[in-house]
């Protein structure tokens, strides 16, 4: 075998251990992605409610698809984020709604370069309502657990910004950092129990609510890890622990806690608006579709889809999942420019 091809093998190898074993705890990480799919099947109401729990490992174990999808298909990581900035001051009083009226004013180049995140969150409800109408039970799984996905990112304040992992401001790795260290060390404290999923009449108006919400906490975000930062031990900041078999550098618990308490328990807030949100996209698709009978479905044996990934030559999306072995330190880029 030649030294090309030995290199290419080794890349795939270790891509295939980024997405399968270092990425469950990183990438609202893996692990908050499918505790936030997981927990919203319990605000359904008791026609949908026996449905999503017979299926909720399938709904819980795909949370995590779209993240890996962003290496594998084009046009996929666009759909993560948006980034507030880049329309001026004022964007999120003047940005449209709607994606017809978005392309009224902007080139849709423009606006898939910086993110089109909560315009396809509606995209993909009205995905999920047309399966519900026609009681496709395998596109509804899959639909609702990528929406599931799409909602939670648009809770995260770190998908709104130009600055999502901190790069523009000396914080390199912060986004993992908010949105998978702290609910990993932390979601046991968590109350996650928000009350019975209600219909939304406005979807696209629920979904750039959240948005906003988020955008308003990025300042926090920043500032308070700078500050903890700033009068922490540079020595006791970070700590080594071992992740799928490889000693990966993370937040130290002393810090990640200090800085919990600095947010004053935000990114529970934010899980907690998202696991609500989720439910109520996905009870809203359902009554949108006429309320299908769905005890119906689980009569219907056949092989749920396992999605399959491309990972022969991944796709250079945003690097923000804060990983020893992210794409950047492996060199996968090849020196083209981030499509995220």
């Amino acid at each position: 075998m030649s030294d090309r091809w030995k290199r290419k093998l080794i890349q795939v190898i270790l891509l295939v251990l980024l997405l399968v074993s270092v990425g469950e705890c990183y990438a609202w990480g893996f692990f908050a992605h499918r505790r936030i799919n997981r927990q919203a099947v319990f605000s359904l109401p008791p026609e949908m409610f026996g449905f999503f729990k017979y299926h909720i490992d399938y709904i819980t174990d795909n949370a995590i698809n779209p993240d890996r999808r962003r290496y594998a298909v084009l046009g996929e990581a666009e759909k993560h984020y948006i980034d507030v900035e880049a329309y001026g001051d004022s964007a999120l009083y003047k940005l449209p709604r709607y994606w017809h009226q978005a392309l009224e004013v902007y080139e849709e180049s423009h606006l898939r370069a910086h993110g089109i995140g909560p315009w396809n969150v509606y995209h993909v409800k009205l995905q999920l309502t047309n399966a519900f109408l026609k009681k496709d039970k395998k596109a509804i799984l899959r639909l609702a657990a990528d929406l599931g996905h799409y909602i939670a990112d648009m809770h995260v304040p770190l998908h709104t910004t130009q600055n999502y992992n901190g790069q523009l401001t000396n914080q390199h790795g912060i986004h993992a950092f908010w949105e998978s260290r702290i609910p990993e060390l932390l979601v046991d404290e968590y109350d996650f129990f928000v009350g019975q999923a209600m219909y939304i009449e406005r979807p696209q108006l629920a979904i750039w609510s959240a948005v906003e919400g988020a955008h308003a906490a990025l300042d926090s975000v920043l500032r308070f890890e700078r500050e903890l930062t700033a009068r922490f031990d540079k020595d006791k900041k970070f700590t080594y622990e071992e992740r799928g078999g490889i000693n990966t550098r993370l937040h130290s618990r002393p810090f990640t806690l200090a800085y919990h308490e600095l947010l004053d328990g935000q990114v529970e807030r934010q899980m907690r608006a998202a696991i609500k949100l989720v439910a109520d996209f996905w009870y809203t698709a359902w009554i949108d579709a006429g309320q299908p009978v769905l005890g119906d479905l689980l009569d219907i044996k056949e092989q749920l889809p396992e999605e399959k990934f491309d990972t022969k030559d991944p796709l250079p999306v945003r690097e923000h999942e804060g990983l020893v072995l992210s794409l950047n330190a492996l060199n996968w880029r090849k020196g083209r420019e981030d499509i995220g």
